[in-house]
Order: structure tokens, then sequence, then C-alpha cells
């Protein structure tokens, strides 16, 4: 199940737009709907979308606070795909320091400096 909100999270943030609003309220905090809208280049209803979607994925949590919508980062989502790449990493990594292992040691018996 993980796996499909990953992919959930990833399509979301696949867009520019999406990945700009993410940097946005990660550097502004919680904004409204129209806070986001205004420093965007398209219309309030594209910007919707784009909210939706992040919300849909689990990235943004939405407020409803009279008439405005206020989004912010989920950071437990935000923790989640961090979690994932670490993980991917230290496998890499782990990758990696094998083969360079296998290297030193196929040049030491070639007699390689």
């Amino acid at each position: 199940m993980l796996y499909i909100i990953f992919m959930d999270m990833f399509s979301a943030l696949g867009q520019p737009t999406r990945r700009e609003i993410i940097e946005l309220l990660a550097q502004k905090g919680q904004l409204s709907a129209t806070d986001i809208s205004q420093r965007f280049d398209m219309s309030a209803p594209a910007i919707s979308q784009h909210l939706k979607v992040l919300h849909a994925s689990n990235l943004v949590s939405v407020e409803k606070k009279a008439q405005q919508r206020l989004y912010k980062i989920n950071p437990n989502a935000i923790e989640e795909l961090d979690k994932w790449f670490r993980k991917l990493k230290k496998e890499w990594e782990e990758r990696l320091d094998r083969l360079d292992i296998l290297l030193k040691e196929e040049k030491r018996r070639r007699g390689v400096k």
C-alpha cells in the first residue's frame, strides 16, 4: 500500500507547478488558496486543481476556515518520502562500497597501482 501512496506523491511532484507550490508552502508555512494563486501566472481554477492533486496525494493538508481554504505541507508525508530516499541511498551506497572493494581487489590481483 505504501507503494501506491508513493506513486501518487511522485506523480503529484512530477509537475513543476506543484513542486513550486510545495516549495512555497515550505518557505511560507500555511497559505490560503488565494495567496498561493496570486504567486503564479495562471488562473485560480488551475491552481485549485494543482492543490487538489497535492491534497489527494497527501502531500498537503487543507483546513477550511470560514470561506478560506488554508493549505500547509503534511510533514508526515514528507517524512515518509525522506525515509524512502534514505533507504534507497543506503542500499546504493552499500552496493557502490562492494563494487569499490571488488575493483580494489581486482587491481591488487593484476598488480595495478
